[in-house]
């Protein structure tokens, strides 16, 4: 199994099996378990275990999401990438009786009354669930359907982590347990306004962010590159945009997309939404106005503020009826009951004119699709106009943006997206401002009374801006990754990369808070457990992993006489070092013929450019190899990097990136590329390839 070939020091086995041993109420695993009373028998997971769904329950709908059986499908492919028992019995319907003889995995919905499984404020949710453990038969009992399908992430992490503790097959300690979220909404967010994705890598983010319990994936599909010399000059247009919803072309707003090859088609879009619902994330859409709407203003000049492109003027008479028609195009889109209209960082001398809109807009979208809106927390000075209590707000800034508590003592609701604690920005952060990954220290001891963050905590030094735990009108937060500085800054693997841990690290905090519960992970629990669950989170490969231990060789050819070649591995992740002799032909341009071609990248001799096949950007190491002369080539990443050593030397050459911020200065970056390991020498290389091989690890 590709996950267990990751190498683990001895001291970190020595932990998990301690952790796995504990007799306490805890089950150790990403986010904890609220409670857990452990018996001294086990569980056996091995190739004969069975999933059988209530047939009562079997079919039942709720918020979007699959049924009972459909959650149960998911979970029977999970079990097979985590075990691989490829045998594993489809699901049944139908009942089970305590007697069992076979391992049995029974999901049914329901819990006993003398449960509490509500929120830290009360109010009652479907994503709780009890299991009771026996020895033939592991029962998952959820509020809803999707209380079970985290149920069974819970027990997918413990037949993880019983695995790598050298239980073969795996088993996990029979008992009884329940467990729910300390808070409705725990989401991501990704700027895709600024930076292209396509939709399988959105697709796998919200896979991945399923296993840790991750509820929501909000994304951020319309912005604009910032550089205020362009933005207020002449060359406005020029700016990069992004509008990522392609309406049909016989839409009359089809022209809105500045780049039809960067949007996303209805059927794509659904393609997502579906994939995120079977693993219990709902995704939250965000076209952000009156603000940061130049890709808007390109599209029709006339609605913008003379001067300042970037924003919408909502005097004009055709704005508000504009911005009402693109959401006529797209709200049929979206299964969500909410989406966010962004709403931030708008004149503050035009407050009640923003006021309105938001109201107008809460208004509309609710009268013509009956959803709710959200908006970012921005402060907007008014005496006289106030926003409806209807719209949720986000908080993401202090001192200027809004106070939540205050906005809480007004009957707003909140979801914290705290930048101190929260934000993260593509590669690079202006001014160190923002960690590469959620800060874990911060995320466990960074409170004002140094206790951990949790959604209840807004402020890092000041707890007059925190609230407690109960408040009602906390919905719970959403943690933020921006992309700033556009589409070169970053590879879309290297966005995984920022995000891998920070959403797991987030999961903990948001699903059980901070000095809440004592089953709460500490700082050192999670740092244990964290690798070996990304290293095994089902469902989709976004580590690259091959499948073979570090230190392995994936492929190795003397020479190469045929091209093109196809290897097995269609794109290998960092850490690896790929070698190579090269002897480019005489004369013929080799710039457009890769040499090696990835799914997640290309390497051209042309300068030696790495090609991000996604954005269509190249990377040239600015490099040009002597025709008729055979070159040697070391190329070794990691997450951080990608160098070359040339003919054995030691002096290394990288592959960066200039990144324009925010106009004032250029900023030069690394890159990380997955290794091009799935075609070498496409049809049209008249060169020699001898010595190639890819080794895995550093």
């Amino acid at each position: 199994m590709h996950w267990l070939n990751i190498f683990y020091s001895t001291t970190l086995l020595l932990s998990i099996a301690q952790y796995m041993q504990q007799s306490s109420a805890q089950l150790v695993q990403i986010p904890s378990i609220k409670s857990f009373s452990r018996s001294v028998l086990n569980f056996v997971v091995d190739s004969s275990i069975q999933i059988v769904v209530d047939v009562d329950f079997a079919h039942n709908l709720t918020g979007g999401f699959p049924t009972l059986v459909g959650f149960a499908q998911t979970f029977r492919e999970d079990l097979i990438s985590v075990t691989g028992f490829s045998n594993i019995s489809e699901v049944q319907t139908g009942k089970v009786s305590a007697d069992a003889t076979t391992s049995t995995v029974f999901l049914t919905l329901g819990p006993s009354s003398s449960s509490n499984l509500t929120l830290f404020n009360g109010k009652s949710t479907g994503e709780g669930y009890e299991f009771e453990v026996a020895q033939k038969l592991y029962t998952i009992r959820g509020v809803e359907a999707i209380g079970a399908w985290w149920g069974t992430r819970t027990f997918l992490q413990q037949v993880v982590l019983s695995i790598v503790n050298g239980s073969n097959p795996a088993m996990i300690p029979t008992g009884s347990g329940e467990d729910n979220p300390g808070w409705e909404i725990r989401g991501f967010m990704l700027d895709a306004g600024r930076h292209w994705f396509e939709i399988p890598f959105l697709a796998d983010l919200c896979v991945y962010a399923s296993f840790f319990k991750i509820n929501q994936f909000h994304i951020h599909a319309s912005d604009f590159f910032y550089d205020p010399s362009f933005l207020y000059g002449e060359d406005w247009r020029e700016l990069y945009t992004g509008f990522r919803f392609q309406p049909s072309s016989d839409s009359p707003i089809f022209n809105l997309v500045p780049e039809l090859n960067e949007s996303w088609t209805q059927n794509q879009f659904s393609t997502l939404q579906t994939t995120c619902s079977n693993h219990g994330v709902t995704l939250i859409p965000e076209i952000d106005t009156p603000a940061h709407s130049l890709v808007i203003t390109k599209w029709k000049p006339e609605l913008m503020i003379s001067g300042t492109p970037d924003l919408l003027n909502l005097s004009y008479p055709e704005t508000i009826p504009t911005l009402k028609s693109i959401w006529d195009e797209i709200l049929p889109w979206f299964t969500s009951s909410e989406i966010s209209i962004g709403a931030d960082e708008y004149s503050a001398s035009l407050a009640d004119d923003y006021i309105t809109f938001v109201n107008e807009m809460d208004e509309y979208i609710s009268g013509s699709s009956g959803k709710s809106i959200r908006v970012w927390g921005t402060n907007e000075p008014s005496t006289t106009e106030s926003i409806s209590t209807n719209v949720t707000i986000q908080h993401w800034w202090f001192p200027g943006g809004s106070i939540p508590v205050q906005l809480m003592d007004q009957g707003y609701s909140i979801i914290n997206s705290d930048q101190v604690f929260l934000y993260l920005d593509g590669k690079f952060s202006d001014g160190g401002q923002f960690p590469w990954t959620l800060n874990i220290t911060k995320m466990w001891s960074g409170a004002p009374d140094g206790q951990g963050w949790a959604p209840n905590i807004f402020s890092a030094d000041d707890p007059t801006n925190n609230t407690s735990i109960e408040n009602p009108l906390l919905r719970g937060s959403i943690m933020a990754l921006w992309n700033d500085w556009g589409n070169n800054a970053t590879t879309p693997l290297e966005v995984y990369y920022q995000l891998a841990q920070s959403l797991a690290v987030f999961a903990e905090k948001t699903w059980s808070g901070s000095g809440v519960r004592a089953s709460a992970l500490t700082q050192d629990e999670f740092q244990e457990v964290y690798p070996v669950l990304n290293a095994a989170a089902p469902g989709q490969n976004l580590n690259r992993d091959t499948g073979l231990e570090d230190g392995s060789v994936a492929f190795s050819y003397d020479r190469i006489s045929q091209f093109p070649l196809e290897t097995s591995f269609e794109s290998v992740g960092p850490p690896y070092t790929l070698s190579f002799s090269v002897k480019p032909p005489p004369t013929t341009n080799t710039s457009s013929t890769p040499l090696f071609l990835g799914l997640d990248s290309i390497l051209f001799l042309d300068s030696l450019s790495f090609k991000d096949p996604s954005t269509n950007l190249r990377y040239p190491l600015g490099v040009d190899l002597p025709p008729d002369v055979f070159t040697s080539l070391e190329i070794h990443a990691t997450v951080n990097y990608t160098y070359a050593l040339l003919n054995g030397s030691t002096s290394a050459l990288y592959w960066t990136s200039n990144l324009d911020i925010w106009g004032e200065y250029m900023q030069i970056v690394n890159m990380s590329f997955a290794a091009p390991s799935y075609i070498i020498g496409l049809d049209g290389f008249e060169g020699e390839l001898v010595n190639v091989s890819l080794r895995l690890g550093d």
